[in-house]
């Protein structure tokens, strides 16, 4: 069983199914669990979100917000949960948080890129599965 999740999202399709797996997965053993949300800002977005909001702290509190609803359907289905923001590579900065917190497993979706374009373009992922220490679930 798994006590202490971590679920990468970026507010995609593909971070909905893992959400709805994730929640799927724990909701015999709900009141023991917590899923942490977490979603790391890349310096390009991070830049579009300041000038869209005037300056930092607001963009902050945006990004925050656009997380809420997830937060809140967690904690409907009886699952404590939170919300973790980071700014940087999100594959870099997601395997240095996870490793450095006691998880017992990573659940992130896949975009179902094909081989040439993962070969080409790298891929969030691949790169959690290779290097987060406890276990991951890629949700198709």
């Amino acid at each position: 069983m798994f006590n202490k999740i971590l679920l990468a999202t970026d507010g995609s399709e593909h971070s909905s199914r893992a959400i709805n797996q994730a929640i799927k997965m724990v909701s015999p053993y709900k009141d023991q669990v917590k899923i942490d949300l977490i979603y790391a800002v890349d310096g390009d977005t991070s830049k579009s979100d300041v000038l869209k909001y005037g300056d930092s702290h607001t963009a902050t509190i945006k990004r925050k917000e656009k997380f809420m609803e997830t937060i809140q359907e967690i904690e409907s289905k009886g699952v404590k949960s939170d919300i973790i923001l980071l700014h940087g590579d999100p594959a870099e900065e997601i395997i240095e948080y996870a490793n450095n917190h006691e998880y017992d497993c990573v659940v992130i979706g896949s975009r179902g890129r094909n081989k040439f374009q993962t070969l080409i373009l790298g891929s969030v992922s691949h790169k959690l599965v290779k290097y987060i220490q406890s276990p991951v679930i890629v949700v198709k």
